[in-house]
């Protein structure tokens, strides 16, 4: 800046603390002006207010240097670092602790909370002490105070940190912390000055455990993943875990119903095999173990610990299985090293629930298990959905074998074996019966086929984890296939070929395999996708196969009886035939069972 013509300024320029004396601050003696009117102050009167300026800028940065006294130190209130005089802490260990009076709380619990000195005769001037989460580290809390000691900080929230209240010597400090609602693990650290120039960073009291699961803090302090989203550990419906990255390991927590345990697993994909999992399972006493294992397949977990690190919190009341616990361990898919060269982990994650025996050791999940919709960062606090049910083209697969095996291809083989005498006139040259089985088998064999691509297009390989049900699948696929193919091989039925009984029963006991088969790989198959604690559509499939065989007997029972030439003269021979009567009741409720599975499978 230029100044005004005939006129000078005079300033006196910044003067620096030495940075070994203040490190963050610098006194500085501002620019000088003196204004006289429209005259400029002499160099003499310049020179006479310098003193006097001095005394002004280092009685500010006494301010600086010989810090808060009366513990008003809100700058500190994140960092817990002093901002004066040397701010590096020492590296020596603490000769100060903290105590508290419970290790574990509830909401609104208080817990008394003291900084002691560790030896006689050690003493200290000041201090902070806040409650802090694990992995988010957020402060936490209200503190009341016990004595005249200390005073009581707004760090973000009001008295959510306690300070000392003046420089007298001190050789412990007490004071009440008041839980709040929604809080998981936390752990109270503090900061204690010597005296001036040293003091301990840092200092921390043991884990403090939350007695109760809770959903308040997902997305801010911790991972979670539920079904139904976003419901509460408290409600008996609620499938619930959460977890928080801390110190190379991770604090988790498991809720749900069950009668056994419950289970939480990480995975490079979607399906169960090379999986690191923990398990909260009960056994025969009662007792409620926590377990670290690895799953390998379909086969029991292999336990690589019977306990975790510590700081367990178990409970199982009105059904509910509760477990929280904190692990040093690093989450692998890898059995033989336990570790994962990346820097940032990403899993799907599994959370299952199921029987176990009376060792505590798990049985086979009876439902699929929650897993998560995409790979989730466990270093994060971020919220995700889940897949709640099985993939579309798994319940496209299960949906056109029900249609295939339990509508078109049980419609086909009734018109085969009981309606060749009421549907016996011809259409484009065969009998009406004839080309509807024809029809409806090769439909069927269709079905089965994209059915059976579907599923291996979703699965992209074999499904070691789901029992019995691909196996029987392959078999119903493979004899399915070839039943049309010797069908086209069949010595005509109006030759004197000796050889047609042959067919004919290899046809039907084929048939009637397939079918066996068929009906079992459904029922399998529904157990594998039904979320419901009812199995509501096994049942339903029972009432569907119930109603199928009820109208074989009749429909069997009638053929017999004609067989016996009870319906003998000839009106009784023209009138109108039972047959098709009984197979379009039978159509109507077939229907109506398929409709009722289907919506099923598309609401699981």
């Amino acid at each position: 800046m230029i100044p005004p013509p005939n006129q000078k300024w005079y300033c006196l320029k910044a003067i620096p603390v030495p940075s070994s004396t203040v490190p963050f601050q610098q006194c500085l003696i501002p620019v000088f002006k003196r204004w006289r009117g429209s005259k400029p102050a002499s160099l003499s009167q310049v020179k006479m207010d310098v003193p006097l300026l001095f005394l002004a800028s280092l009685s500010a940065c006494f301010v600086f240097v010989f810090g808060y006294p009366n513990g008003q130190i809100s700058d500190s209130c994140y960092t817990m670092l002093p901002v004066h005089g040397n701010n590096v802490p020492q590296t020596s260990t603490a000769p100060y602790y903290i105590s508290v009076s419970k290790n574990t709380f509830n909401p609104g619990d208080v817990i008394t909370v003291s900084i002691q000195s560790n030896s006689s005769g050690t003493s200290f001037k000041g201090f902070i002490v806040e409650a802090r989460t694990l992995g988010s580290d957020r402060i936490v809390g209200s503190f009341t105070l016990t004595n005249a000691l200390s005073r009581t900080l707004t760090c973000g929230t009001a008295n959510s940190a306690v300070s000392h209240s003046d420089s007298s010597l001190k050789t412990s400090i007490t004071t009440n912390w008041t839980a709040e609602t929604g809080l998981g693990p936390i752990r109270f650290r503090a900061t204690v000055l010597n005296d001036y120039s040293s003091f301990w960073y840092g200092v921390q009291s043991e884990i403090l455990t939350a007695l109760q699961i809770s959903n308040d803090t997902c997305g801010t302090d911790k991972f979670c993943l539920s079904n139904p989203a976003s419901c509460s550990p408290a409600d008996s419906s609620c499938l619930f875990m959460s977890s928080v990255a801390y110190n190379g390991g991770y604090a988790f927590e498991m809720s749900g119903q069950s009668t056994g345990y419950l289970a939480i697993g990480f995975s490079d994909d979607t399906l169960m095999g090379n999986d690191d999992v923990y398990i909260c399972t009960t056994n025969s006493t009662g007792s409620i173990l926590v377990q670290h294992a690895f799953n390998t397949g379909t086969t029991t977990p292999t336990i690589l610990n019977k306990n975790t690190a510590g700081y367990i919190m178990t409970r199982n009341a009105n059904g509910i299985l509760q477990c929280s616990f904190i692990t040093q361990s690093s989450i692998s898919t890898n059995i033989s090293t336990l570790t994962r060269a990346t820097t940032n982990p990403t899993y799907y994650i599994f959370l299952a629930r199921g029987k176990s025996d009376l060792n505590g050791v798990i049985q086979k999940h009876e439902q699929r298990p929650l897993v998560s919709a995409t790979k989730v960062d466990l270093s994060s606090f971020a919220l995700t959905s889940a897949q709640t049910g099985s993939p579309s083209l798994t319940l496209g697969h299960g949906a056109l074998m029900l249609i295939a095996w339990m509508t078109t291809g049980s419609i086909g083989m009734l018109m085969a074996r009981y309606m060749k005498n009421a549907a016996e006139r011809p259409i484009l040259g065969k009998a009406i019966w004839f080309q509807s089985h024809f029809f409806l088998m090769i439909l069927t064999v269709i079905l089965t086929i994209i059915a059976f691509i579907m599923i291996f297009a979703e699965v992209a390989g074999w499904s070691y984890d789901t029992g019995a049900h691909p196996v029987l699948g392959c078999i119903v696929m493979i004899l399915s296939f070839f039943q049309p193919i010797l069908a086209f091989f069949r010595p005509d039925p109006k030759s004197e070929n000796k050889r047609r009984f042959i067919f004919n029963w290899g046809h039907m006991l084929n048939a009637l395999v397939i079918k066996v088969l068929a009906v079992a790989t459904i029922f399998l198959g529904l157990k594998l996708i039904d979320t419901t604690s009812t199995l509501w559509l096994s049942k339903v499939m029972g009432g569907f196969f119930a109603w199928e065989i009820l109208f074989y007997i009749i429909l069997e029972t009638n053929m017999r009886l004609k067989v016996k030439e009870i319906y003998e003269n000839e009106k009784k021979r023209h009138a109108i035939k039972a047959e098709p009567l009984i197979l379009g009741v039978y159509i109507f409720g077939n229907l109506a069972f398929l409709i009722a599975l289907l919506v099923g499978i598309g609401g699981s």
